[in-house]
Parts: structure tokens; C-alpha cells; sequence
């Protein structure tokens, strides 16, 4: 299965594979917990969402906290 939106458009917004897994990932984990919050039930998969985001460009992966809390 090919990756929609296409890799080369992804990291045109985050400078690389491995910051762009960390972006997606935190963001999934935002937009799950913020629908669980207010009881919301979401048409696509949270990381679906997160991928389209990066790739429209609504992600600045410089100013995003990709700390890991425990």
C-alpha cells in the first residue's frame, strides 16, 4: 500500500522520516484524546488525520513538544 499523501510532499513540511513519525504520532495521540474528551466519534482514524494535516501544511513540526510523558 502506497503512502497518501506521498512521502516527498510530507517532508517538504518536516525535514525528516524520522521527525515526521514523531510529528504524526504525537498529533494522533492529540486528536484521540481530545475526541475521547468531548465524546466525539471520528469518520477517519486519528493518524489518518495527523498525515493530512502535515501534508495541508497546518504543522510546524519546529514548534510542536515531541516529548515523550510518562
Amino acid at each position: 500500500m502506497m503512502l497518501y499523501p506521498a512521502m516527498n510532499k510530507l517532508t517538504s513540511y518536516v525535514p525528516n522520516r524520522y521527525m515526521l513519525v514523531n510529528v504524526v504520532a504525537r498529533r494522533a495521540r492529540q486528536i484521540a484524546e481530545n475526541a475521547e474528551e468531548i465524546g466525539e466519534h471520528l469518520d477517519e482514524k486519528p493518524v489518518t488525520m495527523a498525515i493530512n494535516e502535515v501534508a495541508e501544511g497546518k504543522l510546524d513540526a519546529t514548534r510542536m513538544d515531541l516529548t515523550i510523558e510518562e
